[in-house]
């Protein structure tokens, strides 16, 4: 049947074949109609077809094809039929009521009883043929459903999904019933019961066999939106949620989805002021360091909405650097980004000083982002002299390029890992912000640095792993039980990134509201459960212990207790802090000629804890 529907020929002679098919419907409701008003020939009376009542048929039939083209009854697909194609047959048919009717009068070749019951049957007849259709196709559509799925909300969306599942084989589901606090139980929605609470969903998926959840609930609180997703994952059923899309042309699209895990973290959204950070950037020149990378990526797709006039993408991965601009090039051609925004892509490391200063003297970006540097802390354990060259020294030549060629804005991305660091990593990070604050810039131009913690979905962060991980049968490793961490997506810390940029001033430490801090344990088991598995049946999760000079807890929120709001509520910021340029240059002096001089990472490590001690 889908090969019928897909053919070239039915594609285009489609609106035709169903004009015959109804021309024939008619001529069926006219015979009908003759007999029921001649007791159905019981007489035994013989029709006799003269040339008159054949012009006579002809003139209807061809008036009834016309009028319906009319009406665009055949434009109208019969799986959905509903109240506006019954409007629309009605109206067909009384207009072609009217017009018989008066040639009735005129020639007299039929009774005006006959025109009104035929006309009547050929409603019912044609609105008949369309709902046996649909329940026909419904029926065959519905011997495939063989697995049994649960829908949370019996309100406008539950009855749009429902239709839609029965309309789209996309969804080869059987609607059980719904889950709704609001309505009774036992109520019924397009045929189908509310069965109970949304606190019910466990016992519900235990007693229907269910394979499939939707939640369709969109109006309600963060908190209690929360407690539903919290729900459903505990059912280790996997899950679909509703998602309104506003599209460029502002028509809203429904797609469902299934729930990611940033869904259950529960985040404040992000009131960006665009006026705000589009007062730095458009029209501007940007460069973006590290710009193959999860962060410098994603400010680079951020940053190009505001229209500067070029946006320079640095970085030492080549690939990720091609793949970037070749996404960029593709929403060009697509108009999704102005088509007058140059795009500039530099292969440079920061360990380059003459490269950096070449850089910034030939293109003299307005603000620059520096975003590159190692961040894997067990690597940087194992080398910290690469750490200090690359984080430290590379920040450094940065830093010193931006001051010496007149950048107006410079904006560094720093860790939570640079509170109280326990890891070279950390070290090296709280190195960097305590060298961009000793620098001497007599206001000439706008520094900060701005601290998050860790990235949903960043490279080598922990989501794609523990999916790695469950992909393959497990087990999934957690190095703690206790362990827990700041998350936030990733395109969250860009827009507030550029955000926190507007408000840089002088040096100042900026420190985003990461919400609560996540237990690693607890991240494993919900997305165990997302994947539709139960842990420690389907999937062990396993205790390895802690990787060197990874901490227990972050200490976030330890730092926005020193630090005061910003007119973001999210945002935080460290005032600037009066640090010896000539002490932090001769800690740097120090580290350059100990690595020279050794490769012991226990004493590198050793002496850089103890040069960023305050």
């Amino acid at each position: 049947m889908n090969s019928l529907y897909k053919s070239n020929i039915y594609q285009k002679y489609r609106g035709l074949l169903i004009s015959l098919i109804d021309v024939c419907i008619v001529f069926f409701a006219y015979i009908v109609a003759f007999l029921i008003q001649n007791n159905f020939l019981i007489s035994g009376r013989v029709i006799t077809l003269t040339k008159i009542l054949g012009l006579g048929l002809f003139f209807l039939l061809a008036l009834h094809f016309m009028v319906l083209r009319l009406f665009k009854t055949q434009m109208s697909l019969w799986t959905y039929t509903g109240p506006n194609e019954i409007i629309r047959t009605f109206f067909s048919c009384l207009v072609c009521f009217l017009i018989m009717s008066y040639f009735v009068l005129k020639v007299g070749l039929f009774n005006i009883e006959l025109i009104a019951l035929a006309e009547l049957l050929c409603f019912v007849f044609l609105l008949g043929a369309r709902m046996l259709y649909r329940l026909a196709r419904r029926y065959i559509m519905d011997l495939e459903r063989v697995e049994n799925c649960l829908i949370i909300g019996a309100g406008n969306g539950g009855y749009l999904l429902m239709n839609e599942i029965y309309h789209n084989m996309a969804y080869p589901y059987n609607v059980v019933g719904f889950l709704d606090d609001f309505k009774k139980k036992g109520t019924m929605l397009s045929g189908k019961p509310v069965l109970g609470t949304i606190s019910e969903v466990k016992k519900v998926c235990e007693e229907y066999n269910i394979r499939c959840i939707f939640i369709t609930i969109s109006s309600v609180s963060s908190e209690r939106k929360q407690e539903i997703l919290d729900l459903c994952t505990s059912t280790s059923v996997p899950t679909k949620i509703m998602r309104i899309l506003v599209g460029n042309d502002a028509s809203n699209h429904i797609s469902f989805e299934d729930i990611d895990i940033k869904d259950l973290l529960n985040r404040p959204s992000i009131d960006l002021k665009i006026d705000e950070i589009g007062s730095y950037l458009t029209n501007k020149v940007v460069c973006v360091t590290g710009a193959g990378g999860s962060i410098g990526s994603e400010l680079c797709r951020q940053i190009v909405h505001f229209n500067p006039s070029k946006l320079i993408m640095v970085d030492i991965n080549e690939n990720a650097l091609y793949m970037l601009k070749q996404e960029f090039l593709v929403m060009k051609r697509k108009h999704q980004m102005n088509d007058s925004i140059q795009l500039e892509s530099l292969i440079i490391s920061i360990r380059e000083r003459e490269e950096i200063y070449k850089l910034m003297k030939s293109y003299k970006p307005d603000v620059v982002y520096h975003a590159a540097a190692h961040k894997h802390v067990p690597l940087m354990e194992d080398r910290p002299t690469e750490a200090i060259r690359n984080n430290i020294f590379g920040t450094k030549n940065v830093i010193d390029a931006c001051c010496d060629c007149g950048i107006s804005r410079f904006i560094m991305i720093s860790t939570d890992k640079a509170v109280n660091p326990t890891n070279v990593m950390g070290a090296t990070k709280r190195m960097t912000e305590m060298y961009m604050q000793s620098r001497n810039t007599n206001g000439k131009i706008h520094m900060a640095a701005v601290r998050f913690g860790n990235v949903l979905g960043s490279n080598g962060s922990v989501i794609p792993i523990f999916k790695e991980q469950i992909k393959n049968g497990g087990p999934v490793t957690v190095t703690h039980r206790d362990i827990k961490r700041y998350f936030m997506t990733i395109p969250e810390a860009a827009q507030l990134v550029l955000q926190a940029g507007f408000y840089a001033n002088e040096r100042e430490i900026f420190v985003l509201d990461m919400g609560k801090p996540v237990k690693i344990w607890n991240l494993a088991d919900k997305m165990i459960r997302l994947a539709g598995l139960v842990p420690g049946r389907d999937i062990e999760i396993q205790e390895i212990g802690l990787r060197p000079g990874e901490k227990m807890f972050e200490e976030l929120t330890l730092e926005m207790e020193k630090c005061h709001k910003t007119d973001n509520n999210l945002i935080f910021v460290h005032e600037k802090m009066n640090i010896d340029s000539n002490e932090v240059d001769a800690k740097l002096d120090e580290l350059k000629r100990l690595m020279a001089q050794t490769d012991d990472k226990t004493y590198i490590k050793e002496v850089l804890m103890n040069m960023i001690q305050e």
